[in-house]
């Protein structure tokens, strides 16, 4: 066995340590969850009755315990490409739960939003929170004690880490997440984004811009650009969360189907013998994993925020100098889109994820040695699974199949993760170095000041911003308007940086996977509305931002000397209210910017 990098391993020990008080309350708790909690056998009669009215043929099963009843929790809608192949899901897992002497029950549903749908649009003020919500919504479907594991199906950006973190308070059961896998490539990224760059410029229409589109996202299926859905589904697989090689496999295909089967026979298995316990399975090794696979693959930075928030969910403490220091061990071993011309189905194809965690466990950057839920040992997780004719089997995968989009750990792209962190008299920071030209990685000139993004498009067009500038968007955190993704800056920006301006983004909001290539200091805080400086900036002072020394500040000026500016007025329109009270007591960035996790930790 490879022995584990010191400077892992030093990150790992550290969040042990400072995690220990609540994470022993957390595993108290889940201790006397599985010895006096609600479950079947201590129902009433008249609640239990009420639990299996409507099982059709798995009733007596159920009524009499002969097998484990499994509790699914579903994301499912038929709008959001990703989750559209899980309409049908409940009906087959059943089908494979009586395989094994199993049932299985649809606990619940939870929200599911597409912040593709939403981008720039007033829905994506509640995308963040929509995480808390789902969270919620998995504690109420698993509320009813009537289940003996669970089962996930969820995939995008902050589907997945509510499901977990609503999972996590049932963590005395087994779990798995069960995936469905990325749509077929369409038109390629590079060549979409060609086109919204020529939009941008007004050298292209509002139809050609839509059929370049609707060319990418064309069918069911998960986005194929390596965004926060995509980088949930590699996270899952280092956590062993998924049966092993489940994560980009395409919907509606045999082997897509087999997998499914295998995630409901698993589950079956550990619950009848009572084994791996998803809090057990999601402990501190399992979440530097999740760390460390995000900056070998250059995942989005969205998981600067749902890492330390699933964290918290397990009891756990990890915090942005501990990723900024993983980041210095690890390498960057992947190149995809945005980072790279290839699409995850490419990624797939080159060696995916058994590729990744057989080259990140040989160089010891992995904890081999976590409890898995989807296999019996890590190492399963370094195989890829194929049919051999109807059985379901996993090969080997030890080396990669394109060099130009999956290397191993001694042939990098990049020496480190690429995910800085930044800090100085504006706070700390998040900065995407891998998505950026190293010749970007240091940025000084005068700031332009902007509350919302739609106000930078106005200058953009009035040709106000040609010119060395960084573009400062606040009042875009949680507690401000609920920390909505900026993502259309990117074309305009990118128009700026390739007139040969040098340009840079520091906002308080959201950029995730897509952030492009483009500097950007994203995440920060404090934000503006919380005490942060970037509130106190005035147009025309010059910022520094600097990748290589790890530097955010506004170069000679005492900010504390200044008055805030003044506040926007709180978002409301399109359900934008009755998330107010989530807003008014949210974290700042860094500790997941929750309401619910804050409000929770008073608690226990």
């Amino acid at each position: 066995m490879t022995r584990l990098d010191p400077r892992v391993a030093a990150v790992t020990d550290r969040v042990i340590e400072r995690s220990k008080p609540r994470r022993i309350r957390y595993l108290e708790l889940m201790a006397a969850e599985a010895d006096a909690g609600i479950s079947r056998p201590r129902l009433s009669c008249g609640n239990f009755a009420h639990g299996f009215a409507a099982a059709g043929e798995d009733k007596d099963v159920i009524r009499h315990m002969r097998g484990p009843n499994i509790g699914i929790v579903t994301a499912y809608n038929d709008m959001l490409s990703a989750h559209q192949p899980y309409g049908r899901y409940p009906e087959q897992m059943k089908l494979f739960a009586r395989e094994v002497g199993a049932t299985a029950q649809v606990a619940g549903g939870t929200p599911a939003m597409c912040d593709g749908v939403t981008q720039g649009q007033a829905g994506m003020d509640l995308s963040l929170f929509s995480r808390d919500i789902i969270a919620m919504s998995t504690a109420v479907a698993l509320s009813h004690g009537m289940f003996d594991g669970i089962a996930l199906l969820g995939i995008c950006d902050k589907i997945v880490p509510g499901l977990l973190i609503g999972a996590l308070r049932f963590g005395h059961l087994p779990a798995l997440l069960v995936p469905a896998g990325p749509m077929p490539s369409g038109l390629a990224n590079k060549e979409k984004q060609r086109v919204r760059q020529l939009f941008a410029e007004g050298k292209v229409g509002k139809e050609e811009l839509l059929q370049a589109e609707a060319a990418s996202y064309h069918g069911a299926g998960t986005c194929t650009f390596y965004g926060t859905a995509n980088s949930n589904q590699m996270m899952m697989e280092l956590m062993g969360l998924h049966i092993p090689g489940a994560a980009f496999v395409n919907p509606g295909t045999p082997l897509r189907q087999a997998l499914t089967r295998a995630a409901v026979h698993r589950v079956a298995q550990l619950a009848a013998e009572k084994q791996r316990p998803l809090a057990q399975v999601i402990d501190e090794r399992a979440i530097v994993n999740a760390a460390v696979g995000l900056l070998a693959t250059g995942g989005s930075t969205n998981h600067a925020i749902h890492i330390p928030a699933i964290a918290r969910a397990a009891g756990i403490s990890i915090d942005w100098q501990d990723l900024a220091e993983l980041s210095e061990a690890v390498p960057l071993i992947a190149r995809v889109y945005p980072n790279g011309s290839g699409d995850v189905n490419d990624f797939h194809h080159a060696g995916g994820m058994a590729f990744t965690a057989r080259t990140l466990l040989d160089a010891g950057l992995l904890h081999s040695d976590i409890l898995t839920a989807g296999a019996d040992s890590f190492d399963a997780f370094a195989t890829a699974p194929c049919l051999d004719g109807d059985v379901l089997v996993w090969d080997k995968v030890d080396q990669s199949a394109n060099l130009e989009m999956l290397r191993p750990t001694v042939e990098p792209f990049l020496a480190d993760g690429g995910m800085r962190l930044v800090t100085g008299n504006l706070g700390r920071a998040i900065f995407k170095t891998s998505a950026v030209g190293p010749d970007r990685w240091t940025i000084e000139a005068p700031c332009r000041i902007f509350s919302d993004q739609d106000q930078v498009l106005a200058a953009f067009k009035a040709g106000e911003l040609d010119r060395d500038v960084i573009v400062v968007v606040r009042f875009q955190g949680p507690r401000a308007n609920g920390m909505p993704e900026l993502h259309k800056l990117t074309p305009p920006l990118g128009v700026l940086q390739d007139k040969g301006f040098n340009v840079a983004l520091v906002t308080d909001g959201r950029m995730s996977g897509a952030s492009g290539k483009v500097p950007a200091a994203i995440h920060c805080c404090p934000e503006a509305l919380n005490g942060g400086h970037l509130a106190r900036l005035r147009d025309g002072d010059v910022i520094r931002l600097c990748g290589h020394d790890g530097l955010l500040e506004a170069m000679d000026v005492d900010l504390s000397t200044r008055e805030a500016a003044s506040l926007p007025p709180p978002p409301v329109g399109t359900g934008r209210e009755l998330f107010a009270f989530m807003r008014l007591t949210a974290d700042d960035a860094e500790l997941g910017g929750s309401a619910m996790l804050h409000a929770m930790e008073e608690v226990i």
